[in-house]
């Protein structure tokens, strides 16, 4: 288990802007008396999203504040979740899926991108623009391997197209969302064909030899246990 920390270097104040204070409101309102506590992954989350994604210190106590809850119940929800960045990120956040699909697709080769482009994990690019961390499934296994930049998805990368959808951030130029070779949702890739066809998946045939297999062993069981008390 990793151990999660505030920042060692924190802003003097957080204050939500007037719309988002306005949003917050009107969130804890939807809750009865006493359970304004639901509210706290909402407002944490507006709080890191006005912060230029990440919580800091006075913003937990200022959402604490709010919900007149301890500080200390606040700084545990925000250490446990992942969602939230205790440390300033860059412009473009990337979190890089490292769990057995994506390794088994090139996760590794993604990586070793995000150094030689970024440096390591939790550590600013030079320009302030980028910074990434390898995460748990983000769930786009058939478009294996994927990061996550910001609140956008980027699917089916190699080193060649991330390199360059991360040189077209720099540049400030418009990027394609999703996969990066033209495959349309979780389809089969270019070229292979139809998938999941053999008659057998339709049929019943698995199903049945299954199901006869299941009460055979039933069955036998059975005859076992009174043969047994049969002989006591």
């Amino acid at each position: 288990m990793s151990v999660r920390r505030l920042a060692d270097q924190q802003p003097a104040s957080f204050a939500f802007t007037p719309e988002n204070l306005e949003w917050a409101k009107h969130e804890i309102a939807k809750y009865p008396a006493g359970r304004q506590a639901s509210a706290v992954i909402a407002l944490l989350w507006r709080a890191q999203e006005q912060n230029d994604f990440w919580l800091s210190k006075p913003a937990i106590e200022t959402v604490a504040s709010m919900l007149e809850m301890p500080f200390i119940r606040v700084l545990e929800i925000a250490t446990f979740y992942s969602m939230f960045n205790l440390e300033p990120v860059g412009q473009y956040f990337i979190q890089l899926c490292g769990t057995t699909p994506c390794q088994l697709r090139g996760a590794d080769a993604i990586k070793e991108v995000c150094r030689s482009k970024i440096g390591e994990q939790r550590q600013l690019s030079a320009d302030g623009k980028f910074s990434w961390l390898e995460v748990e499934c983000l769930g786009a296994c058939c478009n294996a391997p994927m990061v996550q930049i910001n609140e956008d998805y980027y699917e089916d990368l190699t080193p060649e197209n991330f390199a360059q959808l991360l040189a077209d951030l720099t540049a400030g130029k418009p990027v394609k969302k999703g996969s990066q070779t033209g495959r349309k949702s979780s389809e089969p890739m270019p070229g292979q064909g139809p998938t999941l066809n053999e008659p057998s998946l339709y049929d019943g045939s698995v199903v049945g030899s299954w199901r006869q297999r299941f009460d055979e062993s039933i069955a036998a069981a059975a005859a076992a246990a009174a043969d047994a008390a049969q002989k006591k």
